[in-house]
């Protein structure tokens, strides 16, 4: 029981919880020493469980191929910031979502400049830029905005 316990938990086991496929996407997805990546990231993948462009359970938006980290559910996890990741992977299971990113969708690292033009940014936080595809004609703010952190606490 322990051992199918611990190999869930480093993806390896056969199956995963929603709390465990949440926690691996705010590890491997947000810069870890921000609540609000943190938070930000879990946002979009619970706006991604209500789309129904994507899979609607955690663990299928967060498997769903090429959209996370390569390996996000194999690769091995620093559990020191464990205690951290896990509250705030529970916080957003239990409702919570950042103040600032609405029905975003997507993300990307904060340092690429994509060259589409139906690209509106909505937050930068945790390393990511998150952004809504919008008509190029109602995109407000087509580059990624000034980096943002501490809304959300801690």
């Amino acid at each position: 029981m322990v051992l199918s316990a611990f190999l869930a938990g480093c993806g390896i086991g056969p199956r995963a919880t929603p709390q465990e496929c949440m926690e691996r996407a705010m590890y491997f997805e947000s810069n870890r020493s921000s609540r609000d990546g943190m938070i930000a990231v879990g946002s979009v993948v619970m706006n991604r469980v209500r789309s129904p462009d994507f899979p609607n359970t955690v663990c299928g938006v967060v498997m769903q191929k090429n959209q996370f980290a390569r390996g996000i559910m194999s690769r091995k996890m620093n559990l020191d910031s464990a205690p951290y990741i896990r509250a705030a992977a529970r916080s957003v299971l239990r409702g919570e979502r950042h103040p600032y990113i609405g029905n975003s969708l997507y993300f990307h690292t904060a340092t690429y400049r994509a060259r589409y033009n139906n690209i509106n940014y909505v937050l930068t936080t945790g390393g990511n830029a998150f952004y809504e595809k919008r008509r190029p004609e109602d995109v407000t703010a087509p580059v990624p905005l000034p980096a943002l952190e501490g809304v959300t606490g801690y």
